[in-house]
């Protein structure tokens, strides 16, 4: 199958793509494209494919610590996407936000004082994934970060933006049991609470089970 490759129409060179065509299909808030492609298949045949991916530019996400306390600072707030679908719009997460061309450390630490009132000490990145890497471009980049001593208050983020979010500082074991209970249901919190466990409170309490059995 002969093909012509669109240049600079995706990631790094690969003999295994070549595109073939990119269509706008939307371009507000973020951009949504569609592209067809050749792909060469591992037996070697190619094969003509059809993807649609959506750039909002990158985030990040921190989990703001109180070590002294054994506490957690995340945050309920209205997502219309989940709420669209049948579920609970109101979602508890660790503040969150788009870089808009900032560094992700700096823009996390003004993301979650925004979010929550509290200001962090050094932003420690632990890692970035990709979280839904089938249709969308963002990689998220995850940090953890104590927070300074007699900060923090019920802010309720950026009006303007459409914030509106309620902040919760609870014990970190609670949080983990919350996640259990399905009360958190955000992957990127679910993610930074895991990395907790094992790195930041290794000897936390299990909270008790208080599931309806």
């Amino acid at each position: 199958m002969e093909s012509a490759t669109i240049p600079n129409a995706g990631g790094p060179p690969d003999t295994r793509i070549r595109v073939r065509e990119v269509e706008t299909l939307a371009d507000d808030w973020g951009v949504l494209k569609r592209t067809t492609l050749d792909y060469r298949r591992r037996d070697g045949t190619w094969q003509e494919q059809r993807r649609e991916t959506y750039d909002r530019g990158d985030g990040a996400v921190v989990l703001p610590y109180d070590r002294e306390k054994g506490t957690v600072v995340l945050v309920r707030q209205f997502r219309f996407p989940a709420w669209a679908v049948g579920c609970s719009g109101f979602l508890i997460e660790a503040p969150a936000g788009l870089l808009d061309g900032a560094e992700p450390a700096q823009r996390i630490a003004v993301e979650a004082e925004e979010e929550t009132g509290y200001r962090l000490r050094t932003p420690r990145k632990v890692f970035e994934l990709f979280t839904s890497p089938g249709s969308v471009t963002e990689r998220l980049h995850f940090f953890v970060a104590e927070v300074e001593p007699g900060s923090g208050a019920d802010v309720g983020g950026v009006v303007a933006e459409g914030e509106d979010t309620e902040v919760l500082e609870v014990p970190f074991a609670e949080a983990e049991a919350m996640a259990a209970r399905g009360e958190i249901a955000d992957a990127k919190t679910i993610i930074l609470l895991q990395y907790a466990r094992l790195v930041l409170f290794p000897g936390a309490p299990t909270a008790p089970d208080r599931s309806t059995r």
